[in-house]
Formats: structure tokens, sequence, C-alpha cells
């Protein structure tokens, strides 16, 4: 297998260069903050930027957990890739990483310096020390269920790949993680219950929400809702436009991943 490392101080703009450097070497696979990413979807992993410290996080990039270690090495020998990208926040952190999850020997060392001018790393710097943002180098959809109730942002860079060749859009995710110096942030039931009853009174032909119930699961949120509608509104329509306008009021105000929006229809007003 041929392993190239890519390194750089923390909030040097690796993850943000990782994709770009991954298709000039013609690489399908990056290890990156303890995620295994196969093109633009995460094959195996947990990231560390979902841990509640910057030392559970370290640890989590340097697959100290057996069993995390596990997942990944059995996808590891599952897609048996020809080659790898390997990134981290020195040598010392990528050496141990291609150790824990045996890669083998490390063919190529890349340096953030080389791929990136110094105006790329001082403005990623700057946005993740004043801002707390950090990259995950998968579009949002990917990663939207296992970072329900964090800020997401897409970001889409627009590149051109060589001489002769065409442009291409790259998608990568702008996440802030709890453990940003920023503080915590919390989002009651009562607010959800409170976008949802805003959504739903928009809606022309909804006569009255009755009942909201909201439950959480660990990859998001799913919404019940009691309702009177106003007769002679084609019902099943009118709740299928109910849906679709909760979860996505909802997950843009609050960035929880909706998994579904369950609607009992309980009796009809005439006017």
């Amino acid at each position: 297998m041929k392993v190239v490392v890519l390194v750089g101080s923390s909030g040097t703009g690796k993850s943000y260069q990782a994709v770009h450097l991954s298709k000039i070497k013609k690489i399908n696979y990056i290890i990156d903050d303890g995620l295994l990413i196969k093109g633009n979807k995460v094959v195996a992993g947990y990231s560390a930027k979902r841990e509640k410290s910057k030392m559970a996080a370290v640890k989590r990039a340097l697959f100290l957990s057996e069993n995390h270690k596990e997942e990944v090495t059995k996808a590891l020998k599952k897609e048996n890739p020809e080659e790898i990208l390997v990134l981290g926040t020195s040598e010392k952190m990528v050496n141990a990483i291609v150790k824990t999850l045996e890669l083998g020997e490390i063919t190529e060392k890349v340096f953030i310096q080389d791929i990136a001018t110094e105006e790329e790393i001082k403005l990623a710097k700057k946005v993740r020390n004043k801002e707390g943002k950090h990259v995950i180098p998968v579009p949002t959809f990917e990663i939207k269920k296992d970072f329900s109730g964090y800020f997401l942002n897409p970001l889409r860079v627009l590149r051109k790949l060589g001489k002769g060749e065409h442009q291409e859009l790259e998608e990568r995710s702008v996440v802030r993680p709890t453990f940003s110096y920023m503080g915590k942030y919390t989002i009651s039931d009562k607010v959800i219950r409170e976008l949802v009853l805003y959504t739903a009174n928009k809606i022309i032909g909804v006569y009255k929400v009755e009942n909201v119930d909201i439950t959480n699961m660990h990859a998001g949120l799913i919404i019940q809702l009691d309702v009177k509608i106003i007769y002679g509104n084609p019902i099943r329509p009118l709740m299928e436009r109910l849906q679709e306008q909760v979860k996505y009021e909802v997950e843009e105000m609050t960035s929880f991943n909706i998994m579904a929006v369950d609607v009992a229809v309980k009796s009809l007003v005439i006017q």
C-alpha cells in the first residue's frame, strides 16, 4: 500500500487542502481525525471533533480506543486500498497513526507549507482561533446524522485540477466542535416545539396543531404532530407539505438531523 502523509499544525488548513491533494495524487482514501474516508463517504470511524474535550479528541484521532481501532482496521482490510492519505499535526502523530493501523511504511511526506500559501495558512488559523471552526473533508449531507445538533455549514470549492483539465467542485463541511473554547450551547425541546408550531401555522389548510412530541435519538430527532385541518383541502398533499416544511425549518434553524416527522390528522374543521 502506498502511504502518503500530510503534516501541519492544528488550524493550518490540512483538512481543507486534503481533498485537493488526494485528487492530484489520485488517492481515494483519507484518514483524518479518527475517520476513514473514501471519496465523499465516511467508511468507518468516529470523528475526534465529536469529543467533549481536546484530550479526548487527540486520543480519538490517534485511534487509542481498541474498538475504534478495530473498526477502522477491519474496514481497511475489506476495502484493501492501493493508496491512502493520512493527516496529522506532526510527524510523530502521523507515524503513530500509521503504526497503530498497521498501514506499513510511509511512502511520501507532504507538509502543509508545500501545498498552501502563507496567506491561506494565516486565514485558516484566523478562522480556527476566532470562530472555532473545523473542516471535515466530506460533504455535509454525509455527516449530518453523526453531527446532529452541531452547527454545520457546507463548503464548496471550485478548483482547476491542472493544465487543460476542467474545473471541479470539491465539497467539505465546516463544524464547530463541542470542545471549542467559544463555549457550549443547548437547544431545549420547548424551542423545537415553538419552531414546529410557528412553521405549521404558516401552512394554509392547517387549522391548529394540538400536540407536539419530540423523541431524541442519537442520530437526530423524531417529531410527532397531532393536527386539525380545514375541510376541503386534499389531506395527503397537505400533510406531505407540512412534513417537508417542518423538517426544513427545524434543520435550518437548529442543525438537528430530523429523522422523521409523523403527522396524525385528528379532526376536520368546517369553515
